[in-house]
């Protein structure tokens, strides 16, 4: 099935760095170089001259610190790339590089733009979260407090991971247990994992003459997942007795970008298509619960598309807690064996901002390992929102 749209959104490539842990092998890594060097990896691989690329749209969530004052044109710089070259730095929360792909889409779409980089970026070794907010902020102010009837300081996405097991009934054997398959998921895909990574270097002495491989390959993965060992680990966070460290997203290190171009670019710059943009979508939810807009960000992306359910090969529901992907599976009714099957963040890791582009690089390579169409991505995100997107592989 072909869905006819005006102008075509092409994704000429996505590719990714492996996800490093918490201060694991990417920690002394500067996030503008994490990125600026993926970025540089991407103009070689697609030999596009970067004078031609219009803008460079980045997702990151922490924007302080090392990633603050726009990493977004301080990566594209540091990289000793054009000057005439914009970039700008978005933060939709966990979406925030999902989101760049959907406005460089936008833009090509409409004609405003012909070729344009999008991803993301998080070293949360370097930049924690919560590092734009400081002792004399407080971005929940009384209207928030009385509209929600908070009872405690801060909108938590772990509350809302808890509230939702508790909604649809889960147990904690349940949570542990999709948490132990996406460890043994991503383990058994680990070496088809390494089509849509880029190994990050370091030159130990600046001058390219001793250049080390600190990362090739996934950092958190446990190839030996251990199901009792998980099912022991004590709750996480005070009162919520269900979301364990055990069934949460990894606290991570990465970068992601994408190359996104018309019909035009692809013509002038003898580009080869991976796949198109078919339909985005962008929700709004409870922000108490805050993370099941996957649900609508679903159904919405899906009735913009004019595709069902049935239509689409493979998903992928970001593995921000257990319960999301659990939640949004009961709703849906989408067979499991459709669902993340090369694991998910809870696996692999969620570096804020770089995970949407992480995912759209893995969506590709599963399109193409098995041979099929269409597939559909979607992303819970803090304050109640979600986005999603379906791809159609070339």
């Amino acid at each position: 099935m072909s869905i006819p749209i005006t102008n075509e959104a092409y994704i000429v490539d996505a590719i990714r760095t492996p996800v490093g842990k918490r201060y694991g092998a990417l920690k002394e890594i500067h996030p503008v170089d994490l990125l600026g060097n993926l970025i540089k990896g991407e103009l070689k691989r697609t030999k596009l001259d970067p004078s031609r690329v219009e803008d460079v749209i980045i997702g990151c969530v922490s924007q302080a610190g090392d990633q603050g004052f726009n990493v977004a044109r301080n990566a594209w710089l540091s990289a000793g790339l054009p000057e005439t070259v914009p970039g700008t730095s978005i933060d939709r929360q966990c979406g925030s590089s999902l989101q760049a792909v959907t406005f460089a889409a936008q833009a090509v779409k409409s004609g405003m733009q012909d070729l344009v980089f999008a991803g993301g970026v998080e070293s949360m070794s370097r930049v924690p979260m919560g590092s734009t907010i400081n002792s004399a902020s407080n971005p929940i102010t009384l209207g928030l407090v009385l509209r929600y009837g908070l009872d405690k300081e801060w909108f938590s996405q772990a509350k809302g991971a808890q509230l939702i097991a508790e909604r649809y009934g889960f147990e904690r054997e349940e949570l542990d247990e999709f948490s132990y398959m996406s460890h043994v998921k991503a383990g058994s895909a680990m070496e088809r994992l390494q089509a849509e990574i880029m190994p990050v270097e370091a030159d130990i002495n600046g001058d390219g003459t001793e250049v080390v491989t600190l990362l090739d390959r996934d950092e958190g993965i446990r190839l030996n997942p251990d199901l009792g060992k998980m099912k022991e680990i004590r709750p996480a966070f005070k009162e919520l007795d269900l979301i364990t460290a055990g069934n949460s997203s990894q606290i991570s290190d990465g970068a992601s970008i994408s190359v996104i171009a018309s019909q035009d670019a692809v013509e002038i710059n003898d580009l080869k298509p991976r796949a198109r943009v078919v339909a985005a979508s962008v929700v709004g939810v409870d922000p108490v619960t805050m993370l099941t807009g996957p649900i609508p960000a679903t159904e919405k992306v899906l009735q913009k598309a004019g595709l069902d359910y049935s239509d689409i090969d493979y998903f992928e529901v970001n593995e921000a807690f257990a319960p999301v992907v659990m939640a949004w599976q009961q709703e849906t009714g989408v067979p499991w064996d459709k669902v993340n099957i090369h694991g998910g963040a809870i696996a692999i890791g969620h570096p804020l901002g770089a995970t949407g582009t992480r995912i759209l690089s893995g969506m590709l390579n599963i399109l193409e390992q098995h041979d099929k169409k269409f597939g559909l991505i979607a992303i819970c995100e803090g304050g109640g929102m979600a986005n999603a997107m379906i791809i159609e592989r070339i």
